[in-house]
């Protein structure tokens, strides 16, 4: 009898620790725009989940927009996961614009908090306006991708389709009533409580939520997906290119300063690097490069401040136009603040710095056969007309071309010839 209340205790305290180990959820924060580094930490945030045999994975989102290649990489790893996903928008104020749309609706519940948004997604091109052609064919594309989507998850298709062809956007009390979500929730704990029970279908099969009270692990993007994030940011991009650009031209300007071209290499390279996942407007980039041109120029060329009055306006209008603000990302522009700074330390940079440098240069050598020429000195014997000057400290035999020259009086060396001074009187 013993032994088998002694089996039954057992069996009861092993499926309780069982469950209390498995009633735990994994929650991601994205803040920002969508781009390789999100969809990286969405794809490991699925598999840590998997791993750690959480109930569900929870994405707290607040975004403008995105890259459709990052947001369909996205999609697909929610719409295969074998755990439930869901996607929330918060907290209040925040919104899921653009991107955004795909990503909660693709989730298998879909929730907001109070005073968010959800919408506006039509496609824009990413590297300036598209014809009419190429703008019906991108548009088609994206509306059939948020329409697959939209059956998948059973939601409201015609809503979806409208957030892409007329760029819509709702607050998150209409987009429950038009069945575009499936929750509202205050705040975490309240999600918990909301979705435990309800039965979900993911890839691996069907079950049942138990999220109340569950465990929390809060998984916060790796230092490799924050530094790719963060080089997405325009204003970093911006700031990477300028500062690249200027420490090749003073490495160039001054060779062997050594640490301006390092440093010029490094933050162009990262450029580069920012460059394919932003919408880069070339007509802006050759304007900075132009206004760049104007600047050395005006170093050269005695121009009465025209040429740096041309290159202060065509780096700060390429500057503004660099970022195509009607582009899929939305709200991914460069600050005006920035801009101006720039512009402002740019025309010192080039004033003071490299006009330094380029002065150097032009400097007469004070060394050297070339240091001795037009050199002052003093006859420290009588020249008829050779003897014997001092320049610059050393002794050397002279000879004069302007006669016979007295012992004492001031001189300067006209040309050097076979080890002897040729000199003059100096006036």
């Amino acid at each position: 009898m013993f032994r088998k209340v002694s089996l039954v205790l057992f069996v009861l305290i092993f499926s309780v620790l069982l469950f209390s180990q498995s009633n735990k959820v994994v929650v991601l924060t994205l803040n920002g725009a969508i781009n390789p580094a999100a969809s990286d930490y969405i794809k490991y945030g699925i598999e840590y989940s998997v791993k750690e045999n959480a109930q569900c994975m929870i994405l707290r989102l607040n975004t403008p927009g995105g890259l459709l290649e990052s947001t369909r990489d996205i999609v697909s790893n929610i719409l295969q996961s074998p755990i439930p996903v869901i996607v929330y928008v918060a907290p209040q104020g925040s919104r899921a614009a653009s991107a955004g749309v795909f990503i909660t609706l693709a989730a298998n519940i879909a929730v907001m908090a109070p005073g968010t948004n959800i919408g506006a997604a039509h496609p824009v091109s990413l590297q300036g306006k598209m014809d009419s052609t190429m703008t019906e064919k991108v548009t088609n594309d994206a509306a059939a991708f948020i329409r697959s989507i939209s059956e998948k998850r059973k939601r409201n298709v015609k809503w979806a389709e409208d957030a892409v062809r007329n760029s819509i956007s709702i607050t998150e009390s209409e987009a429950l009533k038009d069945s575009v979500i499936d929750l509202i929730a205050n705040n975490l704990n309240d999600l918990l409580a909301k979705i435990d029970g309800k039965e979900i279908t993911t890839e691996s099969g069907s079950g049942t939520l138990h999220t109340k009270g569950a465990k929390i692990i809060y998984v916060n993007m790796t230092l490799q997906q924050k530094l790719l994030s963060l080089l997405s940011d325009p204003n970093i991009y911006y700031i990477l290119f300028m500062l690249g650009t200027l420490g090749l031209l003073f490495e160039l300007y001054n060779p062997g300063a050594i640490f301006p071209g390092v440093i010029g290499v490094i933050s162009l390279i990262l450029s580069f690097y920012s460059m394919n996942t932003l919408p880069i407007n070339y007509a802006g980039l050759a304007l900075i490069i132009f206004g760049i041109i104007l600047f050395v120029l005006e170093i050269k060329i005695i121009s009465h401040g025209i040429l740096t009055v041309g290159g202060v306006t065509s780096l700060v209008l390429g500057s503004f136009m660099l970022i195509n603000t009607n582009a899929t990302l939305g709200g991914m522009d460069i600050s005006w603040e920035l801009i101006i700074l720039i512009a402002v330390l740019t025309l010192g940079f080039f004033l003071f710095a490299i006009g330094y440098g380029i002065k150097a240069q032009r400097l007469k050598p004070k060394t050297g056969r070339e240091g001795l020429i037009n050199a002052p000195g003093e006859a420290i014997t009588d020249l008829t007309p050779k003897g014997q000057v001092r320049v610059h400290g050393e002794i050397w035999n002279a000879e004069s071309k302007d006669g016979n020259v007295s012992k004492g009086e001031k001189i300067l060396v006209s040309e050097i010839s076979n080890l002897n001074l040729i000199i003059r009187r100096a006036k």
